[in-house]
């Protein structure tokens, strides 16, 4: 079976300020199977903002899970974060999935994986994704040698992963809070 590839989610916050973001493009093999695709959304009344990385149905199951995690621990993003991991990595069928997420609000920022994985990054940046180790570059420059707001750091930051990396397009999704 040929694999599909193709997502650059980037996560910043910076000035009391968090934004997240995704290109659009699905690849199949070597095809571009999808150009629009959208990889961010809100969660629990729009208090979390998260993406995702990976099979597309296995994420939309990941990110159900994660609502009602969200749910369960009345909007504490650490305790769902930990609580999804746990059950992800335990499931026999959970474990199978094959996604990333990034989530975040105002206050916490979490990279999860189905290896049980909760990574708080050091430097309010997250990513995820084929792209996601040019997109860390440019923000980390971004962020050090620039006075750009979150939002436009994740922008700029898409911007320059599409011109690099094949599996990322310019297609652009931003949400800010």
């Amino acid at each position: 079976m040929t694999e599909m590839h193709g997502t650059t989610i980037i996560a910043v916050r910076k000035d009391d300020k968090i934004a997240i973001g995704g290109d659009g493009q699905v690849t199949l093999g070597h095809t571009v199977f999808k150009a629009k695709s959208q990889k961010i959304r809100t969660l629990y009344n729009g208090e979390v903002l998260a993406g995702f990385a990976g099979a597309t149905a296995d994420a939309f199951t990941l990110f159900e899970r994660f609502e009602v995690k969200l749910k369960e621990y009345k909007g504490n993003l650490k305790k769902a974060a930990v609580e999804l991991a746990k059950e992800w990595r335990s499931d026999k069928y959970l474990r199978r999935l094959e996604a990333m997420i990034i989530a975040m609000n105002k206050d916490d920022l979490f990279i999860i994986s189905g290896t049980g994985d909760v990574i708080e990054p050091d430097d309010n940046i997250a990513v995820i994704g084929s792209g996601g180790a040019y997109a860390l570059a440019s923000a980390r420059a971004m962020v050090l040698h620039t006075d750009l707001n979150a939002y436009q750091i994740v922008e700029e930051s898409l911007k320059i992963t599409a011109e690099i990396c094949i599996y990322t397009n310019h297609n652009r999704t931003i949400l800010e809070k």
